[in-house]
């Protein structure tokens, strides 16, 4: 598959995840594996090079967020044409807008992890190196991210383990492959299996790797990333062990009322279970093209660079508690429906805001990152310790511990809610509670369609907006519409014919 197997560059290999200065070895590529990897210097280069390709607006640099918002029914738009609002549209074709990026650079990065992977591998076991384990860290990220890029990609392209675990998923690569290599697609279970076989044997390598530098995966990571997969698969207990072992292992902290809104503004941070480093001269996208750009009102060339803003149905969610009780209040700004609102006003006429700009990826509302020289390049925050607590939560409901989800529940409430809590009891805890507070806290943060498609519930987009035209999509769907999946790309099935055959339904 010519354009699956792209082999990103020497320049990719060499970057470095922490910002730092790169390390001057040797370049590595895919030509000679057996000596790709001398050193665990040499490894650890390659393991940056593999991070700063995650970075990619392709990818979770960017898209991939959107994607998770803006499907959710947690985006508007206020008009058509703007750039990426046909994943608001869901505006999906096999010949165009079809979103190809995501299935091209997933497997490119796959294969930089089977690089990492199968050069460790060939290492003699008698090397003093490998035999105290310096290269256990390495292998084992490798064999984490390895396992995120395939369960997304599945999550991407195929139906919800819940919903038809039988139907196809995506190829499952866990070798090197030559370009002309054609894998098929597997079932989504197949898909599962596999993820969770790395997730497990990469954790054995990563267990005693539990303080990783901001920018790497460790232990924890790979237990959050394992939660979230047996979510979908409705493994209540085996999800609420991990995060009860997470939480309790005391590594994080919950952010509480005084420092939430701030660490938009820092790297790491006491929730920051994993978050790709977005390095100024690397991963930076820039002022209009950043994520944090596309969610405010003026974020780089004026009032047009705002593409989504938070929708009537998040802005009533929150209504439910006034502005000055919750902090997530407190990255919110005026959007471009409250400018054009204030500007058709008469004299003296009061106009109510509805604050749909969000600012956490711009560090906050000062709009001055994260504490780096470029104001975009603001690392994204993948995995929380928030998220932890609401995968607890809802685990002990469908476990049917409900004292347990409401205790995991209100240590979010307590440290969101400045005034006065929503009550939360074991006698009225639901699951759709949970999902509205976790509604709240992760607005732009790419989770809300993904917990919508494995609860199987309804998906209601707000097209209120008079200048928005949306015909590929209703305003109300659910995860049986044909689009809640991408296509596989043409170019995809021009290069490899037997996808042709797995094509997703409706396209």
């Amino acid at each position: 598959m010519k354009k699956l197997y792209i082999i990103l560059s020497i320049v990719g290999l060499l970057a470095c995840t922490s910002c730092k200065d790169f390390l001057d070895v040797k370049p590595t590529n895919q030509a000679d594996a057996s000596q790709s990897i001398t050193s665990p210097r040499d490894a650890k280069v390659m393991l940056n090079g593999l991070y700063n390709a995650m970075t990619t607006s392709s990818f979770y640099g960017r898209n991939f967020i959107l994607y998770g918002d803006a499907k959710g029914g947690d985006l508007t738009i206020q008009s058509n044409g703007r750039g990426y609002d046909y994943m608001f549209a869901y505006k999906h074709y096999a010949n165009s807008y079809s979103m190809s990026g995501f299935w091209s650079t997933g497997y490119n990065m796959i294969m930089l992890c089977n690089n990492i992977i199968e050069c460790i591998d060939a290492i003699p076991a008698e090397d003093p190196d490998k035999a105290s384990g310096e290269y256990d860290s390495y292998y084992g990220q490798a064999m984490t991210i390895r396992a995120m890029i395939h369960y997304d990609l599945c999550r991407l392209y195929g139906k919800c383990y819940n919903d038809n675990k039988a139907s196809y998923g995506v190829p499952v690569v866990l070798k090197s492959l030559t370009a002309d290599a054609q894998p098929l697609r597997e079932s989504v279970e197949t898909v599962y299996k596999a993820v969770l076989a790395d997730l497990d044997k990469a954790a054995e390598y990563l267990v005693n790797d539990t303080d990783a530098e901001v920018g790497y995966m460790n232990y924890y990571t790979n237990r959050a990333i394992k939660a979230r997969v047996c979510m979908d698969m409705e493994n209540w207990s085996e999800a609420l062990a991990l995060a009860d072992m997470i939480i309790d292992s005391n590594e994080y902290k919950l952010y509480d009322q005084t420092n939430w809104a701030d660490s938009w503004a820092k790297q790491g941070g006491s929730e920051s279970i994993f978050e790709l480093a977005m390095c100024v001269n690397e991963g930076d996208l820039g002022t209009t093209s950043c994520i944090g750009a596309q969610y405010v009102l003026g974020g780089g060339n004026g009032r047009n660079n705002q593409i989504f803003m938070a929708s009537k149905y998040w802005i009533e969610l929150m209504g439910d508690y006034a502005a000055d009780n919750d902090v997530r209040w407190d990255v919110m700004g005026i959007d471009q429906i409250d400018e054009d609102n204030i500007a058709a006003a008469k004299p003296g006429e009061e106009v109510k805001l509805r604050m749909g700009s969000c600012w956490k990826y711009l560090g906050g509302l000062a709009g001055s990152g994260d504490g780096k020289a470029s104001s975009s390049a603001v690392n994204v925050k993948l995995i929380r310790l928030s998220e932890i607590y609401f995968i607890a939560a809802e685990a002990a409901l469908m476990n049917g511990d409900k004292k347990t989800a409401a205790v995991y529940l209100n240590a979010i409430a307590d440290n969101r809610y400045k005034i006065s809590a929503p009550e939360i009891t074991e006698a009225n805890i639901t699951r759709q509670m949970i999902l509205d507070e976790k509604d709240k806290e992760f607005l732009g943060e790419g989770l809300r369609f993904w917990d919508l498609i494995r609860t199987n519930s309804t998906i209601y987009m707000d097209d209120e907006t008079p200048d928005v035209k949306v015909t590929d999509r209703e305003s109300v769907l659910d995860r049986s519409f044909y689009k809640c999946i991408l296509p596989i790309d043409k170019d995809e099935i021009n290069a490899n014919p037997g996808l042709g055959a797995q094509q997703n339904p409706g396209y």
